[in-house]
């Protein structure tokens, strides 16, 4: 079997649940790490059922502590130690893997795809966070590295009209295949069916996305 790498978030949600066994059901191994491990095991912290507007100030609040200490240096330790566990798995081909992020983790993504460009031939970011910031290391800074194919599904307001530019004009000097696509009529994290951001159009745009994606790239066995 081929190599799926999914980046969670706070704690493996139903969500996440149902997006893991699709993928397996698909002929790929799966990897769901806890980010937030040296915090302890998950849940590291507790979510209610549905996160609605009422509730989101006081998950944010819980949040971005944990958001702000997960720093650059970690994300590429702990990504180096997630390609090296895949290796050693007897389940998993010899192939290459695919790196896949929501929010957040689409960050994680990209930056795992640019520091290991012989071992990642897909990125897949959904209503991704900052690809495009000020600091020196921001994703689009490093494309040049990439070697993978590169899909970027947008919620509305993900991004400026500006900073997708730049985005897409960096993907391009490097050569890099890609797409992006903001998918109409949906919210950041339209891909969260415990959220009231959540669109199940926008779901299902998403797996018409990333399915022929894996399929393009990873070789599967």
């Amino acid at each position: 079997m081929d190599a799926g790498y999914w980046f969670a978030n706070l704690r493996q949600t139903v969500r996440f649940e149902e997006a893991v066994r699709e993928l397996a059901g698909h002929g790929y191994y799966v990897l769901v790490p806890n980010l937030y491990y040296r915090r302890g095991p998950a849940p590291v912290i507790d979510l209610p059922e549905h996160i609605g507007e009422e509730a989101r100030p006081a998950v944010f609040a819980q949040v971005m502590p944990l958001i702000e200490e997960h720093t650059t240096e970690r994300v590429l330790c702990d990504a180096d130690a997630y390609l090296r566990f895949l290796t050693a798995e007897p389940e998993v081909g010899a192939g290459p893997v695919a790196v896949l992020g929501y929010c957040l983790g689409a960050v994680l993504a990209m930056r795992t795809a640019t520091t290991h460009p012989g071992r990642v031939a897909a990125v897949a970011g959904f209503h991704p966070a900052a690809l495009v910031t000020d600091a020196p290391d921001s994703p689009h800074r490093l494309v040049s590295e990439l070697t993978a194919e590169v899909h970027i599904g947008l919620a509305e307001g993900d991004m400026t009209p500006e900073a997708l530019s730049e985005f897409t004009r960096a993907l391009d000097t490097a050569g890099v295949v890609h797409t992006t696509e903001t998918y109409p009529d949906t919210v950041h994290g339209f891909t969260m069916s415990d959220t009231a951001a959540f669109s199940p159009a926008g779901l299902q745009r998403h797996w018409d996305r990333l399915l022929p994606l894996l399929d393009r790239t990873l070789n599967k066995g």
